[in-house]
């Protein structure tokens, strides 16, 4: 419900702005399910699931992961807890999804360099598609040809160029319905 939001759902031609990954119950005696997500003003941090009932949501389930995989993905979300948002990776995602901006061409290679590169901040889909690259788990991957040839190979997309769509869109993860679930 922020400006923000919906300039990504302007620039990723979307319903979606935001995504989070489901990180079962942290603590056992609270019962409470939670997120984790990368929140413009909190960071990286620990949510409760319902923080989000009221909103319109998609659930992306991946398909076929093995218990190791799992415990792998949700470790290495868990140990970003506390990074800060990557406010300057919104710019290179404007650049990625504008692929001719209205810039000077004197100016475009300043351009390709503003985004923070930071190892500690995080926006939300680059925290969840960094996620699942180090498990070599495939979101949308490229596919390419060579000259000549009928072999495809395929190669990931930068991290930081997954908006909360690509999820949506995958063909590795199951849309699941939560009413009709």
């Amino acid at each position: 419900n922020s400006r923000i939001s919906l300039a990504i759902k302007y620039l990723t031609q979307s319903t979606w702005s935001h995504a989070c990954m489901f990180m079962g119950l942290i603590d056992q005696s609270t019962d409470i399910p939670c997120l984790i997500e990368a929140d413009l003003n909190e960071g990286v941090t620990l949510v409760p699931l319902n923080k989000y009932e009221h909103y319109n949501l998609r659930i992306c389930r991946p398909v076929g992961l093995t218990e190791i995989e799992r415990r792998k993905l949700l470790s290495f979300v868990e140990e970003r807890l506390g990074y800060r948002y990557d406010l300057k990776n919104i710019i290179d995602l404007m650049r990625y999804l504008i692929q001719n901006p209205a810039v000077p061409a004197r100016y475009r290679r300043q351009l390709l360099s503003l985004g923070s590169g930071e190892p500690t901040r995080a926006i939300c889909s680059t925290l969840i598609a960094q996620a699942f690259q180090s498990i070599d788990y495939p979101i949308l991957p490229k596919q390419n040809r060579a000259e000549g040839s009928e072999e495809r190979h395929y190669e990931h997309r930068h991290h930081t160029h997954y908006v909360p769509r690509d999820f949506d869109l995958s063909p590795y993860f199951r849309v699941v319905k939560p009413t009709l679930e």
